[in-house]
């Protein structure tokens, strides 16, 4: 059915008015009456539950940072079947993001190219709406972990981006279950260059510190050299982060079968979707090389079934984030990936 939605309808709307659209919906799935419903038909087998980072995950699977981006639809996507929830990217200044157009969809290669320019209503609205989250919550039923991501406010100068950084860590990490540092997104200008190795140490070391007991991580580029990786790697295990994130989306326009025309007028952005598979499968086998067996990786990149989920958990991958399968395959894409990994496990 939703297949069909979307080639008739949805394909035809702009892309981000259908996500709006589509976010409203999750909204509503988490009202409590819809959510209790929705549970009983989605929640996550028990024995695909995940002990990492502290906490006890439903699922191996969950939705990564750029589709909640203010800890709107938290309720929602857990009454999906997501076993964790990584909101934002959020910066400590709120901020409109880049001029509109910024969101393109590529249906011929299930991909999605954007540039949204973390726009957000920044750290201070999404800590109030995690403490509410967290007032709200069962403590005999904890649900989903939910994680934040964040990045670099555009109005700050790269050089002061530590202390941007540290801001948004002391607001959030009290209330969120981890804490990504987001040094790679292709959207906001100067961001990818803290992934040097030189320029990342005393950034993580100062988030890491105003982040207290929370579990923090790195998320990297696809676009890294691999010794890059390996030395981005080594540091995390050096620091004492908790884990890292592999990948964020790539600006690499190789492979696709869309017509460059239409990939041209796109423009500039992140590429995500299945043509990142290949080299988010090659990042997550190189991190996991470098990394203790303890350390927490999570595999993004091109993830759209349950058989990519468990390749990349035997590839070492702790847990499994995606996002733009959501767009092409529905509401229920978290509920499909948790029954059918259940059945590729003989349960």
């Amino acid at each position: 059915m939703y297949p069909l939605l979307f080639r008739l309808v949805l394909s035809r709307v702009d892309p981000e008015s259908a996500h709006h659209l589509g976010m409203a919906v999750i909204r509503l799935a988490g009202m409590r009456p819809v959510a209790a419903v929705l549970r009983r038909a989605t929640a996550p087998r028990t024995d695909l539950a995940v002990t990492a980072l502290g906490h006890t995950f439903p699922s191996p699977f969950g939705v990564a940072a750029g589709f909640d981006k203010d800890a709107v639809g938290v309720r929602g996507l857990e009454a999906l079947g997501f076993g964790h929830i990584e909101v934002g990217t959020v910066t400590a200044i709120p901020q409109e993001g880049n001029p509109r157009p910024r969101l393109f969809r590529l249906i011929a290669d299930r991909a999605v190219i954007n540039r949204m320019g973390f726009n957000n209503r920044g750290a201070e609205a999404a800590a109030r709406r995690l403490a509410r989250l967290r007032r709200s919550r069962d403590p005999r039923r904890p649900g989903a972990v939910i994680g934040a991501n964040i990045g670099k406010s555009r109005v700050v100068d790269v050089s002061d981006a530590t202390a941007d950084y540290v801001r948004s860590a002391r607001m959030l990490a009290p209330l969120a279950d981890y804490l990504a540092v987001n040094v790679s997104s292709p959207n906001t200008p100067g961001l990818r260059g803290l992934q040097a190795v030189e320029t990342l140490a005393p950034l993580l070391r100062a988030v890491r510190e105003a982040a207290g007991d929370t579990p923090l991580l790195v998320k990297i580029a696809p676009d890294l050299a691999d010794d890059e990786i390996e030395g981005i790697a080594r540091l995390a295990v050096e620091l004492g982060l908790a884990g890292l994130i592999a990948t964020n989306t790539t600006i690499s326009r190789d492979g696709l079968r869309t017509a460059a025309d239409v990939v041209a007028a796109a423009g500039a952005g992140g590429l995500s979707g299945a043509p990142l598979t290949q080299r988010s499968m090659e990042v997550l086998r190189t991190v996991r090389a470098a990394v203790p067996d303890d350390f927490c990786v999570i595999s993004v990149g091109g993830v759209e079934t349950a058989e990519d989920v468990q390749e990349r958990l035997d590839a070492g991958a702790t847990l499994v984030q995606g996002y733009t399968a959501f767009l092409y395959r529905g509401p229920f894409w978290a509920r499909r990936i948790n029954r059918d990994l259940a059945r590729l496990r003989g349960a």
